[in-house]
């Protein structure tokens, strides 16, 4: 351990590339140093702010010889607030960078065969800013105001956001109204130190589609002081929020929902469409946070997949059924399974409202559900799995092993978890491509198709 580095110390790196989260990496005296902030090829002054045993954390203090790939960032608040941790770098780069994350992930972690995967390069959008369908900000009074943003990287202290570059201009003047309104009518806003007052967080979300808005009042306890008042001015200044609820999440929790949610005022659901299917959401419901991005990467999957007529697709990890519904028409039959009991009766419903017969979910497990299906002589042709970023459940890889249908996607949200998951697979699937897609530009997060044919 080299006792004469410590927090503060300064010192000239090359920057060789950048980490899976975005970071610079260079190595000072051969060991490992993550900066913040620099970009691949450069020269900057490093400023170490955490010194490991085995690596080094450290901030940019000057770039001496800035890559070609650096830009003014396309937010103010750049450095501020975690979301936007790319914003210095062009966006070709950004795209090339994802592809590069999937590559890291695979060298790492060695599937079969990964030196030769056909890695294509990343999906991007033509338009790249203001994509994000939905805000979930905490609300506290900063300098004698109420205020809804993002805290400051690694700590509490919470940055007012009225504008940002990654989310809806229209969604931002819905929260920028609400903290208005909370002011106006003294509607006590969460203190943390005190652990008092009601309302904790703001999460509103806007169907692209529609156009329609819902707002979630995050509150401490199930009391809202001024209710009646509140609910009227929303009515009157933001049209757009057809649906309010509450969600009662009390005391000092990282957990952003707690248990119960109620419906305070209009429609209990908003409705977006995606490759012309549409589906309700209720506060809780998971969808993409990328509407246009999310009709490519379920396309992208469909592609993956090459489905006919006579397929048997099953959807695991199916949530609100968006990608078996939006796929239905193009298969004999969509079977899919998803732990959370009602998200299982919004894909059922969202079948029904869009006319689709030939798909049916069910609460459970894929270690359960699927065994079971095999068992009563269901014989899937084709599977798409969409984990979340802890990747695959072993019992849905079991699970495969056994029924190994002839087609399988995975949609990755963690290229770590899918490199991991892959050396499992590549017992049974040879891995065709992986097409990386943007579904978050300017953060280092990538989402990636795979497509794999049994062996």
């Amino acid at each position: 351990m080299d006792n004469q580095v410590k927090i503060g110390t300064r010192f000239p790196l090359t920057i060789k590339r950048l980490d899976i989260n975005g970071a610079g990496i260079g190595y000072y005296k051969r060991k490992i140093t993550f900066v913040t902030g620099a970009l691949p090829q450069e020269v900057v002054v490093a400023e170490v702010t955490a010194v490991h045993e085995r690596f080094l954390e450290a901030k940019v203090h000057r770039v001496k010889q800035p890559s070609p790939d650096r830009v003014t960032p396309i937010d103010p608040l750049y450095g501020q607030v975690g979301g936007i941790e790319l914003a210095h770098l062009a966006y070709p780069a950004q795209l090339a960078f994802k592809r590069d994350v999937v590559a890291q992930s695979l060298a790492k972690y060695k599937p079969a065969g990964w030196q030769h995967y056909d890695l294509r390069p990343t999906i991007g959008m033509a338009q790249p800013l203001h994509y994000r369908n939905k805000a979930s900000f905490p609300v506290r009074r900063v300098n004698g105001h109420v205020a809804a943003g993002l805290y400051a990287p690694g700590s509490h202290r919470l940055v007012p956001l009225t504008h940002f570059a990654t989310q809806r201009e229209s969604t931002m003047h819905i929260v920028t109204t609400l903290c208005r309104l909370l002011e106006s009518l003294a509607v006590p806003v969460y203190d943390e130190h005190k652990n008092t007052g009601a309302v904790k967080t703001l999460i509103v979300r806007e169907a692209a589609a529609t156009g329609e808005s819902q707002v979630t009042l995050v509150t401490n306890s199930p009391e809202l002081p001024q209710q009646g008042p509140l609910l009227a001015a929303i009515a009157r200044e933001l049209p757009a929020v057809v649906s309010v609820a509450q969600n009662v999440n009390p005391g000092r929790t990282s957990l952003l929902w707690g248990p119960t949610t109620t419906i305070l005022a209009g429609q209990p659901t908003i409705t977006e469409t995606i490759l012309g299917k549409q589906f309700q959401l209720s506060p809780q419901a998971f969808l993409q946070l990328n509407p246009a991005q999310t009709a490519t990467l379920y396309e992208t999957a469909a592609k993956a997949l090459a489905l006919t007529p006579q397929d048997r697709l099953v959807d695991a990890y199916a949530g609100v059924g968006t990608i078996g519904i939006t796929l239905a028409d193009r298969v004999q039959e969509v079977r899919g399974m998803e732990i959370i009991p009602a998200a299982v009766a919004d894909a059922n419903a969202n079948a029904a409202r869009n006319g689709v017969t030939n798909a049916r979910y069910e609460v459970g497990t894929a270690e359960t559900v699927f065994p079971r299906w095999l068992k009563a002589g269901f014989a899937p042709t084709a599977v798409v799995v969409d984990p979340p970023r802890a990747g695959l459940d072993g019992g849905l890889i079991r699970a495969l092993h056994q029924a190994r249908p002839a087609k399988l996607c995975y949609i990755s949200c963690n290229p770590s978890t899918l490199a991991r998951d892959l050396v499992a697979l590549s017992r049974d699937y040879r891995v065709d491509y992986i097409q990386s897609i943007d579904m978050f530009p300017y953060t280092a997060r990538c989402e990636a198709v795979v497509k794999l044919t049994r062996l």
